[in-house]
């Protein structure tokens, strides 16, 4: 659609000539719009800039007075606008960026999330450095020899698999990897047999750690031609490794959720690894989500699918269940081969407290055993501790009520360490200020008592009960990418475990109790899927590795851990999802806004058949006279009208914005809700 622009102010140079051929150009500015603007603007095309300017490179033109950033969608001969059309004021480079396969891969992801485009391509084109346009790489070099690729002959069809990969056939797999896996290396088989083939080959993991470990492996198998693509890359080396992908340069490109855009030349294998974990969302407008980013990008380009992981989301699960792709798992003589011992514990107050070996280091028992029986055999021992700190959280000694503080109100916490000799007194988590004279305004009591331990203190507890062994600690303050197979007690935080030479001897998962009580959906999904993530690093079960959940057994992420089976919990999962009518089982909006905004939403919006209306329910947040300021209103469709429904609170916005409405945040299948 062609719209306004803003004619040339006073003194600006005017350019007399337009190109020859197709001198209009469809630019999409690089600016924060409303909504009701969400659209392409028409530009003449000077002479001087004929050659250029090409589909797909950025331009500069003036927008609303100002000099902004776009991208030259296409060249046409005719405009539908009436009035002056302002000039391309400059191209900084012919480059074209914006491919015709990147700008469809963004459309439908706005689509999806009812977002704007130009947000799509925000997050998907990094900024330019012209120095890295000069000196990225232009020709891809030799294609690698084919891997031989023998650890994937543990899994069932994986060579048939690798052989439609390998034919550029649209394969699309759901990979359970067995304990102990080195999976790294398999993806590295897999991009290395596309890469053979002369495709590309796109891989994305949830963090930094995983990365440096694929890249390894990476370049074992197809040597320079592989890119890692992150975030937090310096800017010239990041747009010089993306120009790479761009130009065909790269034949295997890898990187974190950054990565899930990469204009890939002729990509023909997609890979997410551990899609559960909340990094692979991105926390920006419209708030995608690399698995599913990556799904759509396989089935627009017909390139092969693999979605892998120690555990499995209820999304994966879908894919499975509904025909779309296969599964990529291994006898079950195989994962008893693999999987270490699982034994679950659980956590009775009562029981715990009668236990010599709990009132030690908050053990069982039979993980007080199971850990020194590891460092006996001189490995090293996996302490997974669910809270970061020292005490996190603390409650009244005698009536358990949560203790706050007395200025703000926050929860109190006790930091660690000591201070002139003693412990440091509780503090408050919010405004910082000591309490040292606790009273509890419920019973008056003075006593304090621990909700939760968080890892500090429980490296210490653990240090005193095992003297002479080494505590290390993996966490927000400095997370270990390795340890040495030699005996120590490592505790970390989830997603924080280091990978130990030789696999750890043990692996202990305390606190299950907070982790699966979290007031979220996924909670029990989520617990399940870092406790494999921690189990998978544990020695099989045969070279004495052994696993201790602090859990009820009843429960079915315990169960699932214990015979290790995680498509079985992933199907139950699902099964839920569909009865209580959530995502992935449905396409879930939530709305957040003003009482009144939501109201005239609901009022304006043209919602799909399908669509029920829950709420809207506080946010919590209060004005000065005790009233609501926010809410939120959740809609769900079935997933066949889950389009409908993005394009109908899109457009729905796009008539309030005109207006100049309250805005509404609209997410779709938000992970915090779930």
């Amino acid at each position: 659609m062609a719209g306004a622009q803003p004619r040339k102010k006073k003194g600006e140079q005017s350019d007399t000539a337009a190109a020859a051929n197709l001198p209009i150009a469809r630019v999409l500015v690089d600016v924060a719009l409303p909504v009701h603007l969400d659209r392409p603007f028409d530009y003449k095309i000077p002479e001087r800039l004929d050659a250029d300017a090409v589909p797909g490179c950025r331009v500069r033109v003036r927008f609303r007075g100002k000099l902004v950033d776009g991208y030259l969608l296409e060249r046409r001969e005719t405009t539908d606008y009436q009035g002056n059309l302002a000039w391309v004021e400059r191209v900084p480079s012919p480059e074209p960026v914006l491919t015709p396969e990147l700008l469809t891969q963004a459309r439908a992801v706005a689509a999806r999330y009812g977002g704007m485009l130009a947000d799509v391509v925000r997050l998907a084109i990094p900024p330019r450095h012209a120095r890295a346009e000069k000196s990225a790489p232009t020709e891809p070099g030799p294609p690698p020899q084919r891997p031989d690729a023998e650890g994937w002959q543990r899994y069932q069809h994986a060579r048939s698999f690798l052989d439609a990969v390998h034919a550029g056939r649209s394969a699309r797999a759901v990979w359970q990897a067995l304990p102990g896996e080195d999976w790294p290396m398999r993806l590295a088989e897999a991009a290395a047999t596309t890469a053979a083939a002369g495709r590309g080959a796109l891989l994305v993991v949830p963090d930094h750690r995983d990365l440096q470990r694929l890249e390894d492996a990476c370049r074992l198998l197809v040597g320079d031609s592989v890119v890692a693509l992150a975030a937090d890359t310096a800017p010239e080396k990041r747009y010089k490794r993306w120009l790479a992908a761009l130009r065909g340069a790269a034949r295997v490109v890898i990187g974190t959720r950054a990565a899930m855009f990469a204009p890939v030349r002729d990509l023909g294998l997609a890979v997410v690894w551990d899609d559960g974990d909340d990094l692979h969302s991105y926390p920006n407008t419209p708030y995608p989500h690399t698995r599913d980013v990556l799904t759509q990008r396989a089935h627009t380009t017909g390139a092969a699918l693999v979605v892998g992981g120690f555990a499995r989301t209820a999304e994966a699960a879908l894919l499975v269940e509904s025909g779309w792709a296969h599964e990529l798992v291994a006898h079950r003589t195989q994962v008893r081969e693999a999987a270490p011992r699982v034994t679950a514990i659980g956590e009775d107050d009562t029981q715990i407290a009668r236990d010599p070996a709990a009132r030690a280091a908050r053990l069982p028992s039979v993980g007080f055993e199971a850990a020194r029986a590891a460092l006996k055999a001189g490995a090293p021992v996996l302490v997974q501790v669910p809270r970061r700190g020292y005490v996190p959280a603390l409650a009244c000694g005698d009536c358990r009520e949560r203790a706050r503080c007395r200025r703000c109100a926050g929860p109190l916490s006790l930091p660690g360490g000591t201070e002139a000799g003693a412990p440091k007194p509780a503090a408050c988590k919010w405004c910082g200020a000591t309490e040292a004279a606790f009273k509890c305004p419920e019973c008056g009591s003075r006593r304090l008592r621990a909700i939760s331990v968080g890892a500090g203190r429980t490296a210490e507890e653990m240090g005193r009960a095992f003297s002479g062994v080494p505590v290390r600690t993996s966490g927000a303050g400095e997370v270990l990418a390795s340890v040495p197979g030699t005996p120590s007690l490592v505790v970390c935080t989830p997603g924080a475990e280091p990978v130990a030479e030789g696999g750890y001897g043990a692996a202990l998962l305390l606190d299950g109790r907070t982790l699966l009580g979290r007031p979220e959906l996924r909670a029990a999904e989520q617990a399940l899927r870092k406790w494999f993530h921690a189990a998978a690093l544990v020695r099989p079960a045969r070279e004495g590795g052994r696993v201790v959940v602090m859990a009820e057994s009843s429960l079915q992420p315990v169960q699932a851990l214990v015979r290790w089976d995680p498509a079985w919990f992933a199907s139950m999962e699902l099964a839920e999802r569909a009865e209580l009518g959530f995502p992935p089982a449905r396409r879930v909006a939530a709305v957040d806004g003003t009482p009144e905004a939501i109201e005239a939403l609901l009022d304006s919006a043209d919602l799909p058949s399908t669509a029920e209306v829950l709420g809207p329910v506080p946010l919590g947040e209060v004005d000065e006279d005790g009233n609501s300021e926010r809410e939120r209103l959740i809609v769900r469709v079935d997933r066949s009208e889950g389009r409908a429904l993005a394009d109908s609170l899109h457009a729905a916005q796009a008539v309030r914005a005109a207006r100049k409405a309250t805005e509404l945040q609209v997410r779709l299948d938000p992970l915090e809700m779930l």
